[in-house]
């Protein structure tokens, strides 16, 4: 059985868990908290960190871009993650690369620190100032989107990719938080609910997480 060690929370979980139904890829999900390291999960994958695919061959492949193009080279059946020209699937890997390190810097890390992990290791409670600070550079990413929404069909370029995938995981951990105002970004809004509504989005509606309780228009795909 093919195994994805993942976690609800993760938004680079949940990209590969929509790029693994985009490619029609059955998968057992196996919940995993990178911050108790387990040997036998280190010993997957000694980085540490998550996602981590285990194919029913026992092939481990870690790190989300190297499981995406694995996904797109092994299966290449199903939907393309890596369509297009060699410039937009360059495009596709900068989105990812932006999100995985821009995006998570400035934004995620700290969202998630306060928002989540004070609370589930009970180690106090969220400071509003680094919060402040987050909502900003939220902002300014939207901001950014929204631009390359106006001259792209998709966020890369004329396809539907892993760099759509990646950028709608990422904020749908921050809708799942309630930290997003939508109506401020109406064409980043109708790009998301295009996403959403894809039969490879909808798992994701039904996550839950510890001590995290959705706001209602969530799990809703007319939001």
């Amino acid at each position: 059985m093919r195994t994805l060690y993942h976690l609800p929370i993760s938004p680079l979980s949940r990209a590969i868990r929509i790029a693994l139904a985009e490619k029609g890829l059955n998968v057992e999900l196996v919940i995993e908290h990178p911050w108790e390291e387990r040997e036998s999960f280190i010993d997957l994958n000694p980085a540490g960190d998550l996602p981590v695919l285990v194919e029913p061959s026992n092939i481990v492949v870690a790190d989300p871009i190297a499981i995406a193009e694995y996904l797109e080279e092994a299966y290449p059946e199903g939907t393309k993650l890596f369509p297009g020209n060699p410039y937009e699937r360059a495009e596709i890997r900068r989105l990812v690369g932006w999100m995985s390190r821009k995006f998570q810097q400035e934004v995620m890390t700290q969202i998630l620190h306060e928002k989540v992990m004070k609370s589930l290791h009970k180690t106090g409670w969220p400071d509003t100032k680094i919060l402040r600070q987050a909502n900003t550079s939220l902002t300014h990413h939207l901001t950014y989107f929204s631009w390359l929404l106006e001259e792209r069909d998709w966020l890369s370029g004329y396809h539907y990719s892993f760099g759509d995938i990646t950028v709608a995981a990422y904020l749908s951990v921050l809708d799942f938080l309630g930290c997003i105002t939508w109506d401020k970004f109406p064409a980043v809004k109708e790009w998301y609910a295009c996403i959403k509504s894809r039969p490879s989005f909808r798992p994701l509606l039904t996550d839950t997480f510890q001590g995290v309780r959705p706001p209602a228009h969530y799990i809703n795909l007319d939001f």
